[in-house]
């Protein structure tokens, strides 16, 4: 008894450490567009993703009984199912992280969990009706729906804003930004955080801990919205980069719709209890906010890395979660050389991320970012931004050649 309260106890620490990487991990969903364009501080804005973040976690439970009740069969799981998957997921998600890719943690966990109970129980203990409606489904709709939405009113607001005044609209713009990106870090809370509160409620069960179908208790609910709170704080920087700088150039405008179009979306599938993974549903609304302005380009290069790293999330957390259970099957070494497989590999990971700091200081820097491209540079360059664009446009993808005619222009000039 005394070693299977060790697995319970280690399953939930592992699980809170996994909620801390989903939340430096994906503070990028919140805080990308209004960093990136200025309205607010980087640090100001990490702090209060993160408050709000705690608070969207005591507002519904759905997300957390789709993981706890739904996704795989109670019965057929143990603690050590449990500790694998989480294995996979924080793996792939601290990958994605070091690379700056903007991944989804919530496939990442289930990727984790659906691959560790295949190895544990069969291809029977999945619930192939839920993994469908409620986590693929979903993975392909909310990118999409949230970039059309967004392109749509990206077009709608500077059609709106026509005859306002620049500076004037800028501000107003920033300001519904803070708001906005205070909608998605309240709808991530009530989503990213609801699937630890899950696994760590179908851990419960496993151990008999918990009644089957019992709903998280309310230490879980705390201790998961705590610990997402805290990841979220810290700031993941390099994704934080990449959504705000690498996809596309955003203005104010553009921003704004992105964030409310994302919010929209993950709010109304948290209600569903969808697993919806808050990356796809922003990074979707981003991309569909850079093609709604008039001169806006999407760096199709970065996207589609993006496109890649979503593709191989489950299946990558499946493999890896499937051999962690695989090991720990041997026993209490197993397990053993699991955990120390796990910590060996994240200290890895963290010294090879100090060979090139982000943090707050630089993360707006765009040295680093790639080019738009020929076609869509030439684009942006021929066709004229709407009447109420700000004068400032996009950086152009060749510094030197910018700075070379500014050069020109003041020698002129004098």
């Amino acid at each position: 008894m005394e070693s299977f309260s060790l697995i319970l106890a280690i399953v939930v620490v592992t699980a809170l450490a996994f909620d801390f990487t989903n939340g430096f991990h994906d503070t990028a969903n919140a805080m990308a567009t209004t960093i990136s364009t200025g309205a607010m501080k980087p640090k100001v804005a990490v702090a209060m993703s993160a408050v709000l973040n705690l608070v969207g976690a005591f507002l519904s439970v759905e997300v957390a009984n789709t993981i706890s009740k739904g996704l795989v069969d109670e019965a057929g799981i143990r603690p050590e199912v449990i500790f694998a998957a989480l294995v996979g997921a924080i793996l792939w998600n601290l990958l994605t992280w070091l690379v700056g890719l903007p991944s989804s943690s919530s496939h990442a966990l289930m990727g984790g969990l659906i691959g560790a109970t295949i190895a544990s129980a069969g291809v029977g203990a999945v619930h192939g009706d839920v993994l469908v409606t409620k986590v693929l489904i979903p993975a392909i709709a909310a990118p999409l729906v949230a970039g059309i939405a967004a392109m749509l009113a990206t077009r709608l607001t500077y059609s709106l804003g026509k005859k306002a005044d620049g500076e004037a609209s800028r501000k107003g713009y920033r300001a519904g930004q803070i708001a906005s990106a205070g909608l998605v870090s309240l709808a991530h809370g009530t989503n990213d955080a609801q699937k630890t509160m899950g696994i760590i409620t179908l851990a419960l069960v496993a151990g008999g801990t918990l009644a089957p179908d019992s709903d998280p208790p309310m230490w879980v609910i705390l201790s998961a919205g705590i610990a997402i709170a805290l990841g979220t704080y810290l700031g993941g920087w390099r994704i934080i980069r990449t959504m705000g700088k690498g996809l596309t150039d955003l203005q104010p405008q553009q921003g704004f719709a992105a964030q409310t179009s994302a919010a929209t979306v993950i709010l109304a599938s948290s209600h569903l209890g969808f697993s919806l993974s808050t990356t796809h549903s922003v990074s979707g609304a981003v991309m569909g906010a850079g093609l709604g302005r008039k001169g806006g380009v999407v760096r199709w290069s970065t996207a589609t890395r993006m496109f890649v790293a979503w593709g191989l999330t489950l299946p990558a957390a499946a493999l890896v979660g499937a051999l962690a259970e695989y090991v720990t099957g041997f026993g209490a070494w197993g397990t053993a050389l699991v955990a120390v497989f796990l910590v060996a590999s994240s200290a890895a990971i963290w010294k090879l991320s100090r060979r090139e700091i982000v943090d707050h200081t630089n993360v707006n820097d765009t040295d680093d970012a790639e080019p738009a491209g020929v076609v869509t540079t030439a684009m942006a360059a021929v066709t004229p931004p709407p009447a109420g664009t700000p004068a400032e446009e996009p950086v152009p993808s060749f510094p030197a050649q910018a700075t070379a005619e500014r050069t020109a222009s003041t020698t002129t000039t004098v």
